[in-house]
């Protein structure tokens, strides 16, 4: 294993997951309390808007990381997660399925309460993204 492909899988975000929602599996990022609880109250209520932007990082031989930036227009708040693309392809194929994401504490109860939700303004972002997810995974060959 290369020195950079283990680099990016130690930042790897650990708290990728799915979850029912409205009858819809919808992807989730699971931040700890403590930054979920200070990112919560500076947006909660308000009218915002959230760049969701997807860097695909891929080797050719099926490694492949998407790095997720968001910047809230409210609150002074970027947030970047490193997911790795092979342990987690559902996640971007919910996020492209439904255009929506969401952010959890380990306390929320998934589909009910305390949960974050993000609609995508550009679904075909998400779209293009699984596309090139899904050609890097099997250019492994």
């Amino acid at each position: 294993m290369s020195d950079e492909l283990k680099q990016l899988l130690d930042r790897v975000h650990p708290g990728i997951t799915t979850f029912d929602f409205d009858g819809k599996n919808t992807p989730c990022i699971e931040l700890d309390e403590k930054k979920y609880d200070a990112i919560l109250p500076k947006v909660a209520g308000q009218p915002l808007s959230i760049n969701t932007d997807l860097n695909i990082l891929h080797d050719g031989f099926g490694n492949v990381f998407v790095e997720i930036t968001l910047t809230f227009s409210k609150g002074n708040i970027v947030e970047t997660f490193l997911v790795n693309a092979k342990t987690d392809f559902e996640f971007f194929t919910s996020l492209a399925k439904t255009s929506m994401l969401a952010l959890a504490s380990p306390k929320s109860n998934y589909g009910k309460d305390n949960v974050f939700m993000i609609q995508l303004p550009r679904p075909e972002k998400a779209q293009d993204a699984l596309e090139i997810i899904q050609n890097a995974l099997v250019s492994q060959n």
